[in-house]
């Protein structure tokens, strides 16, 4: 399901024109990007958590020119889902 497809749903299921699902959708978005960037988790009850994890310094071997390389610490971006979610989708598969 892309982005597009998103905005028709709600559109369809609301009433609400896609230009204002539209713009409502990207403010949802620009809201989590700017929390996380910020270094500040999402939790949304429910659906599940925007997270940020650290990752530590490390080594890493490109194996065809024979070089060490030192990858810094950084954080990343990370999903969490809630576990009524998780409940649901593996019930979904049965």
């Amino acid at each position: 399901m892309t982005k597009a497809d998103i905005v028709n749903e709600i559109s369809k299921s609301t009433g609400i024109e896609k230009v204002v699902v539209q713009a409502t959708v990207e403010a949802f978005m620009d809201a989590i990007k700017g929390s996380v960037i910020d270094g500040k988790n999402v939790y949304l009850r429910g659906f599940g958590s925007f997270v940020v994890k650290k990752r530590a310094e490390k080594t890493a071997r490109n194996i065809s020119k024979n070089l060490t390389l030192k990858i810094p610490a950084h954080n990343i971006p990370s999903f969490k889902p809630s576990k009524s979610f998780v409940t649901q989708v593996k019930e979904q598969v049965k």
